[in-house]
């Protein structure tokens, strides 16, 4: 039965019983006389999995969203460990699933996606590792600590990272320059503990890689994601599409904002400013903003009215920022009430609405797959499909700007289009950067730094960072949280751009038949592999060549015409 978010009552996960669970599935499908008794077993377990997982999400959410509370750090921690050393059981139910006589009926009915996860798995998990995934997700957790603790005193007030980002957005330049320099001044003072978590998180993860038989970690990781459709290799021109067609693009807008906003050089602390006379900020506080999203939704379908009136109804959200709260924002679900919930920091920027769309998008797919898809580890994708659904809501989202913003509603739309090209180099930025290092992993803290700073002046030649000592000799990566946490999970976001440009495109010519597509992506969730979901959609593959041009030009031109 439903509840509210705040009465979800949290249950240690009995990891012995969990186990038992594996260890008798996995003899199950070992000795399964028929396909129907090992479909039983399938599903048996499935249940037992939803539980423990929702209880994982319950003690994550509530950790992120107030750091300090020691007992839930401390059952993060608790599960993390626990559920690394469910990691050989995991990998003999794998390897019984993967090996079944009734392989071919589960292929059948669910499709090839979840044996060849079941393969994945068998390949990147072992006993000798476990160490190794406990350390790392102690890192990791550390890691959003010291970011979320992160404080500094600015203009009177105490002010983390999104206080400041506020700032950053001001009229007044003086004021975007001292925000800038004590944003930058806060990430120096934390760099050597990052660097730190850093270090050791590169040599696990490499260690962890060798143990399993890869030649590097890259490898490893690819397959951590599910990327059984392309290879680095692949990314690699995709990356190179980017610097040829998008780069020169995002030079010009940049120039076209340096004129605009009268300055002799753009600075990083002028990017987000891209109108003199101010952004446009969204109208209302948070419960307003809410209730104009669920207007929104309501008007925009009937399953995303039903998809947001739920998430309402039971306070599935955690959107104001305070102090000890995990910094950025992500949607999770709680799989045994079939409910995402989104995490988010609101600071009175147009970020706030782009929170509203962009994880609602992820949990609309989510609210729908959870409800349609029977096998768990199929209702939602790989990241370069996820980000689909979210990127896209963005743009679905449009018609209804006027409601968060008023008036300056098209200058909104016009910042977000700039916004969602403009970071696009970015992004092959932190992807570049990670293969780099992972490439060379005895790279130390300063290395990695001009690794970084190299590879950011051929993306983004426009970059000026005032002369800040900790940016100009590379620390910009830092900011990053994916790096650290989600290793190679960010050009996702670039591949998806493409296809929600292409989306925005369609929507132009014939919304409905572009929100139909968009709804058969969503549905679909994770049953098919990234290049059969994409045909699912009616999208191009942005590996091929010509495909970023024929996503972004339209993009582009449309900017250049409202900039």
């Amino acid at each position: 039965m439903m509840v509210d978010f705040k009465n979800m009552v949290y249950q240690r996960p009995d990891m012995d019983a969990l186990r038992t669970a594996y260890e008798k599935v996995t003899a199950q499908l070992n000795s399964a006389a028929t396909y129907e008794d090992a479909r039983n077993a399938f599903f048996a377990l499935q249940t037992a999995e939803k539980q423990a997982g929702t209880m994982s999400s319950l003690a994550y959410v509530r950790n992120t969203i107030d750091m300090t509370d020691s007992f839930y750090e401390e059952e993060v921690r608790w599960l993390q460990e626990a559920q690394a050393g469910l990691m050989p059981v995991v990998k003999q139910y794998r390897a019984a699933l993967a090996g079944s006589t009734f392989r071919p009926q589960f292929e059948a009915e669910f499709g090839s996606q979840l044996m060849k996860q079941a393969d994945a798995a068998v390949r990147t998990m072992d006993e000798s590792i476990v160490q190794e995934t406990v350390r790392e997700g102690e890192l990791t957790q550390a890691y959003e600590k010291t970011r979320a603790l992160a404080s500094t005193e600015f203009r009177g007030e105490k002010a983390n990272f999104y206080g400041l980002l506020r700032h950053m957005e001001s009229t007044d330049r003086e004021e975007r320059r001292e925000a800038f320099h004590a944003w930058a001044g806060l990430y120096a003072k934390i760099a050597p503990e990052l660097d730190d978590q850093y270090d050791e998180l590169v040599s696990i993860r490499n260690r962890k890689a060798e143990k399993l038989g890869f030649d590097r970690y890259t490898e490893l990781a690819y397959l951590n994601l599910n990327r059984f459709d392309y290879t680095e290799a692949d990314t690699a021109c995709f990356r190179k599409q980017i610097r040829e067609i998008i780069t020169p693009a995002v030079a010009e807008i940049r120039e076209r904002q340096r004129r605009r906003l009268g300055v002799d050089r753009l600075r990083f602390y002028d990017e987000a400013l891209l109108f003199p006379e101010g952004n446009a900020d969204p109208i209302g506080d948070m419960e307003t903003l809410v209730a104009k999203a669920q207007k929104m939704y309501r008007e925009m379908s009937p399953e995303t009215g039903e998809f947001f009136d739920f998430m309402v109804r039971y306070h599935l959200f955690d959107l104001e920022t305070r102090p000890g709260k995990s910094m950025g924002g992500y949607m999770t679900s709680f799989p045994l009430y079939d409910a995402p919930f989104i995490f988010s920091n609101f600071n009175g920027t147009s970020a706030d609405v782009e929170v509203l769309t962009h994880e609602a998008g992820h949990a609309f797919q989510g609210y729908i797959g959870m409800r349609s898809i029977p096998v768990s580890d199929l209702t939602s994708s790989t990241s370069e499909i996820n980000e689909v659904h979210s990127m896209s809501m963005e743009h679905f989202a449009y018609p209804w700007m006027e409601s968060f913003f008023g008036d300056r509603s098209e200058m909104y739309i016009t910042s977000h289009l700039i916004g969602a090209l403009c970071v696009i180099p970015y992004m092959a930025c932190v992807d570049e950067f990670q293969h780099g290092v992972y490439a060379n992993p005895a790279m130390n803290a300063m290395e990695r730094r001009s690794l970084w700073r190299s590879i950011e002046k051929t993306y983004m030649p426009w970059r000026d960072y005032d002369g800040e000592p900790f940016l100009e000799s590379g620390g910009f990566w830092m900011q990053k949280l994916h790096i650290f946490l989600y290793p190679f999970y960010y050009i996702d976001y670039a591949l998806a751009a493409m296809c929600a440009f292409q989306y925005y495109g369609r929507m132009k010519e014939d919304r409905s038949r572009a929100w139909q597509d968009y709804l058969r992506l969503c549905r679909a969730g994770g049953t098919k592999g990234y290049f059969e979901l994409l045909e699912e959609g009616n999208l191009l593959n942005p590996f091929r060549e010509g495909t970023v041009e024929k996503s972004v030009r339209h993009v582009i031109d449309e900017i250049l015409k409202r900039y």
